[in-house]
């Protein structure tokens, strides 16, 4: 057990308290009555960036209820990480592919392009044997069906020029193959093109290269020569498909995202049926403090309704390749049907979650029988944790479900409320989480008994807004490793998008680190008024959870806590429902 898991423990919040401590509580909710079938998770909000690491030219894709990034390690070799949401910081890393020594693939790993094609897993990358002018694209192909799993080098992506080429992936249009890549025209570093040939499968080129961009245009040519266009990823909407690409040079702050778009209908071969947009979508702002962003891949919401640009930006405009690290924003579309990234955030901005992140689907567990285990849940330190099963109940009486984590404790006992057919029911309930990878299991049996999703109601509270002197503090004591001080009167935190399936009373528990004596803090949702806790003394860095009732909308709410008196740090809120 941790020294945090040993020192946790729950302290009166003079409002509504109870132990959870070595065990597990169940609460229930009734059925659906329809106005919940819109409930598309609990919300909440993040902040960049997605992982504390560098993570420069991200890669990510999302498939069976997990996204997976891989990005230049150290130029070294390739490694995966996979994290059940946009949220690596946590992740399960693994580098799932070394070089093999003296090889014109040895050195300078770069780019690497993770992609599902054709029923297998592929990772494009680029890589020279210790001298940048021989760097060309190469391709390896999963051995199975687990992305985290080995690999196999399939070669050389060579076309007719074998010139110098990086970062490549493949394009799937129409139900045809095509690579696209960065590349010299000839043998001397003066320029990076966008060009584009066709493919006979996912690792070899089956026909010429074409050209269809030079770094021409003013904003391309920063930092220059050379002059660059690379880092082409794929965008998708509508049957359209457009090549966003990084220009200018990498090494400056002035790293952009520009944008080629293919006319509908139009043919990937013909660089006249390609539009290429003036001015950038993607530039450093230096009033947000994000320089030299790029360099992009893009991933759908959890729930597909989304799409978001992943790309990776510095914080100094002379950071250079140093401290590139990823970043998340979500993508929206003119009238012409064309897409818009907006500026780039600040890293103290709260951001929107994606649609449907953190609710993990019955589809994409293991099952056994009636068993559905979701593995890959983590936690880095050990403490309970509240559960909201999503099921239905068409049998007419209530039925049983048990729901616990691998060595901590005995299963909790749920009841599931009668639904009708098409409708939903909600159950909340409380497990234990060790402090690592956590498997959550789900076990209902019984007729019209169906388990759809579970999530965790968690808000961390560094992703909160902050008001007065409030700010990000580093513990590794705090969920995360991460939290937000709150230092006197008039400091606050605001949680906003916090989403419940229906209205009601919910326990608010806020676990609470480092109070000062006297402390004294507020909770108020949606403008009402609010409920004052008084904090106890604690000793350093334990957490203790204070919890109070309020009364919450169905949909979306607004939570702010309030410092009233002295100082403490949050470290994250849970919500969750009480039986009755």
């Amino acid at each position: 057990m941790s020294i945090r898991g040993k020192r946790a423990f729950l302290l009166a919040a003079g409002v509504l308290l109870v132990l959870i401590a070595g065990g597990i509580y169940w609460m229930q909710q009734q059925g659906d009555d329809g106005k919940t079938l819109s409930y598309n998770g609990h919300g909440g909000m993040f902040k960049n960036t997605l992982a504390e690491i560098d993570t420069p030219d991200p890669s990510v894709v999302y498939r069976n209820g997990f996204y997976y990034m891989t990005f230049t390690h150290n130029g070294a070799d390739i490694m995966v990480m996979k994290s059940r949401t946009l949220d690596f910081r946590s992740a399960e890393r693994k580098v799932v592919w070394y070089p093999p020594a003296e090889t014109a693939y040895s050195a300078n790993l770069w780019a690497p392009e993770i992609q599902h094609l054709q029923g297998k897993w592929y990772i494009y990358f680029a890589a020279d044997d210790g001298d940048n002018a021989n760097h060309r694209m190469y391709v390896l192909e999963g051995e199975g069906d687990d992305p985290m799993g080995g690999y196999v080098l399939k070669g050389q992506l060579e076309d007719d020029a074998g010139k110098w080429a990086i970062d490549g992936l493949a394009m799937e249009h129409e139900g045809k193959l095509y690579f696209v890549w960065s590349g010299w025209e000839g043998d001397v570093n003066e320029a990076q093109n966008t060009y584009i040939a066709p493919m006979s499968d996912p690792w070899t080129i089956s026909g010429p290269r074409v050209l269809l961009s030079r770094p021409e245009l003013d904003w391309e040519r920063g930092g220059g020569p050379p002059y660059i266009n690379e880092g082409q990823s794929l965008l998708y909407k509508d049957g359209r498909v457009f090549i966003v690409y990084s220009g200018a040079g990498s090494w400056t702050p002035l790293y952009s995202l520009g944008l080629l778009a293919l006319k509908p209908g139009g043919n990937p071969l013909e660089p006249s049926d390609w539009t290429k947009a003036q001015e950038p979508l993607l530039a450093m702002d230096e009033e947000a403090g994000v320089y030299g962003p790029g360099h992009n891949s893009f991933v759908p919401s959890p729930d597909g309704s989304e799409t978001w640009l992943v790309y990776h930006a510095t914080s100094g405009p002379a950071d250079g390749w140093n401290n590139r690290k990823a970043r998340a924003a979500r993508v929206e579309w003119d009238k012409n049907g064309l897409p818009l990234f907006g500026k780039p955030q600040a890293l103290e901005t709260p951001i929107r979650m994606p649609a449907g992140m953190g609710v993990f689907q019955a589809k994409d567990a293991v099952r056994d029988g009636d068993r559905l285990s979701f593995g890959a849940i983590p936690s880095t330190v050990e403490a309970g944790a509240p559960v909201l099963v999503h099921y239905r109940n068409a049998g007419g009486s209530e039925a049983a479900a048990r729901i616990g984590t691998a060595d901590a404790g005995e299963p909790a006992e749920l009841k599931l409320a009668p639904t009708a057919a098409d409708s939903i029911g909600y159950v909340y309930g409380r497990v234990g989480l060790r402090e690592g990878m956590n498997e959550l299991a789900v076990e209902a049996a019984g007729s019209g008994v169906e388990v759809l999703a579970v999530e965790i109601p968690r808000y961390e509270a560094e992703w909160a807004a902050f008001g007065g002197a409030a700010a990000e503090e580093e513990n590794p004591y705090a969920s995360r490793g991460a939290a937000a001080g709150l230092y006197g009167e008039g400091d606050f935190l605001r949680f906003s998008h916090v989403s419940v399936p229906r209205g009601g009373k919910y326990t608010v528990s806020v676990s609470v680190l480092n109070p000062a004596d006297g402390a004294e803090l507020s909770l108020a949702a949606n403008g009402g008024r609010g409920s004052a806790v008084k904090l106890k003394p604690q000793e350093r860095n334990a957490a203790g959870v204070y919890e109070a009732e309020l009364e919450l909308k169905a949909g979306e709410n607004e939570l702010v806590l309030f410092d009233s008196r002295g100082s403490f740090i949050i470290d994250y809120v849970d919500i969750w429902r009480r039986p009755g």
